[in-house]
């Protein structure tokens, strides 16, 4: 779907949803967008329209799964890059090649999944760190029916720090389905 049609599918959803975008303006350069609180696969939706509104070219990593069949040319039209989690070591070394290789786009991920857990994956935080990329910090808030974007941030490398900033923006922030957030907290930040 080209830009002009995007943006003009994202106004509509944007006129007609009772959901609200407010939104810090989309990050100048390339980098990752954090979707969180991950609660529902309607979050999945919200991110497609803030990312078209916007004008921002994004890339998003599904299960390989989800790209069979029929919907593997329209999940790939989106900005889908599928992922065989047998091997997620390989998700962020394909993503850096990627980067590296000049492709210039901005990769959303969801580090808490939407299933509750223990904590968030650490693989966004890798990514940025070893591509040098800021990290921009997109929200679902049920309980103000906004999201958007907030700050965009470059990571120090100080993780517990790092953490410490993401938590304090998220700290107000109710997903889709509020009782399956997960508290933004990586393993390594107890090393």
């Amino acid at each position: 779907m080209s830009s002009p049609l995007r943006r003009t599918v994202a106004s509509l959803y944007w006129r007609l949803s009772r959901w609200r975008l407010r939104t810090t303006p989309a990050p100048a350069e390339a980098g990752l967008l954090i979707g969180a609180p991950h609660t529902s696969n309607w979050d999945f939706v919200l991110m497609l329209a803030i990312a078209w509104k916007l004008g921002i070219d994004v890339r998003w990593l599904g299960k390989h799964t989800l790209f069979a069949g029929w919907r593997g040319p329209v999940m790939r039209a989106w900005g889908g890059i599928p992922v065989d989690r047998r091997d997620p070591s390989r998700v962020v070394a394909e993503v850096i090649e990627r980067v590296r290789a000049g492709e210039v786009f901005h990769l959303v991920v969801t580090p808490e999944g939407t299933r509750s857990g223990d904590g968030w994956k650490s693989g966004f935080y890798r990514i940025a760190r070893e591509a040098d990329l800021p990290v921009t910090l997109g929200y679902v808030d049920r309980t103000t029916m906004t999201t958007g974007l907030g700050p965009t941030l470059r990571l120090t490398g100080d993780v517990r720090a790092d953490m410490d900033r993401i938590r304090e923006f998220y700290a107000d922030k109710a997903g889709v389905r509020p009782a399956l957030r997960t508290e933004p907290r990586l393993r390594s930040e107890d090393d």
